[in-house]
């Protein structure tokens, strides 16, 4: 096993090293980078100052013309300013150089562990990331626990009674949550339970109160609770379906096996066939999927969720970051998020050892 993961943890420097190329060289052909994003602002606000004293603003100067003419070749909207303002803004964003340079000094930082500064927030990447990370990892460990809490005994159920109007009936009901987009569960959750049009049960933005730090520890507790029960639900909801079937499904393939016969004819019970012998093999890929699925709603099905209730974390971070083209943002989140879904994979794989030491990823002669 040692050899299997250092070839696994050799492999992940290409692995995030192509990650970051492809998406480095994405970002150069992409309109409106940072420097045009202060060109814009500059121009809106010429613009507006224009017409508020009448038209009468002459910026440009006589030189204006030559101006216009070097500055609008690369950027949108730089007519009529200053040629070294431009330069200033690109030496102020790191565009005076060029971009293979820009690229392995970013890998050299990122190596060691430093991801620079948010271009508009003044903040560093690391300090914006932990201060979203308890929103998201709310989201994701607890929409993770209720989704396993309830499909893996719901699909054991399905698997022992297949067939069964129960089977049937609970199909039914997982195909049409399934079908239902989590968003549109969300808008469904807040216009029934929170202060929509009918009941206000539930808070509609943020996972704490406002007199959060006042209350008690177990006042604290259920204040959270109150406010991530919505959010979750709505995450859950997908999830739980296939989690389901897939706990199904794979009961039912153990079920059919030699030993459950063998098992069921030295005498023992149902529940000790089912729970002695079924259980432990049907639930490897479940159990051993856990982490991958954590990180997996960790940060792909958050950004809808957090924007409807209200929630600052991860997804809106990011999203955010790429419509105002934060590069600093987006970059090191994305070498952090590709890092850790490799470790979570390889995490993942020894999980498969751990529940059934038959599993051996080593190569063998044959």
């Amino acid at each position: 096993m040692g050899p299997y993961i250092l070839r696994r943890l050799a492999l992940m420097i290409p692995t995030i090293l192509g990650i970051m190329l492809v998406n480095f060289a994405v970002i150069q052909f992409a309109p409106g980078g940072p420097v045009e994003q202060i060109i814009s602002q500059l121009t809106d606000a010429s613009s507006a100052t224009d017409r508020f004293s009448g038209g009468g603003g002459e910026t440009g100067g006589g030189g204006g013309g030559a101006v216009a003419g070097q500055a609008s070749s690369e950027y949108r909207g730089a007519q009529g300013l200053d040629p070294d303002f431009i330069k200033d803004l690109e030496r102020q964003f790191g565009f005076d150089k060029p971009p293979l340079e820009r690229f392995l000094t970013m890998l050299w930082n990122y190596v060691r562990f430093d991801f620079g500064e948010s271009y508009f927030r003044s903040v560093s990447v690391i300090d914006l990331v932990l201060e979203k990370m308890p929103v998201s990892i709310s989201l994701g460990l607890w929409t993770t626990l209720l989704s396993y809490m309830i499909s893996i005994p719901l699909g054991i159920r399905k698997a022992v009674r297949d067939g069964s109007s129960f089977d049937a009936a609970t199909s039914g009901i997982i195909v049409v949550g399934y079908a239902i987009p989590g968003f549109l569960f969300a808008v469904m959750l807040l216009i029934f339970f929170a202060g929509g049009s009918y009941w206000s049960f539930f808070p509609l933005r943020g996972l704490t109160s406002d007199n959060f730090d006042q209350m008690s520890l177990v006042g604290k507790g259920l204040d959270y609770m109150w406010h991530i029960a919505l959010p979750v639900f709505a995450m859950a909801i997908s999830g739980f379906a296939t989690l389901t079937l897939l706990t199904k499904n794979s009961f039912l393939d153990e079920i059919k096996k030699q030993y459950v016969v063998t098992a069921r004819a030295k005498g023992l019970s149902e529940r000790g066939v089912l729970y002695g012998h079924v259980f432990r093999n049907a639930m490897l890929i479940v159990v051993a999927g856990f982490p991958g699925a954590f990180v997996s709603i960790f940060f792909t099905g958050s950004l809808v969720i957090e924007i409807v209730f209200s929630l600052d974390g991860l997804g809106l971070l990011g999203f955010e970051s790429v419509v105002n083209r934060d590069y600093p943002v987006v970059f090191g989140t994305l070498f952090l998020f590709s890092l850790m879904g490799m470790v979570v994979k390889l995490i993942s794989d020894l999980t498969y050892v751990w529940i059934d030491p038959r599993i051996d990823f080593e190569s063998r002669r044959t």
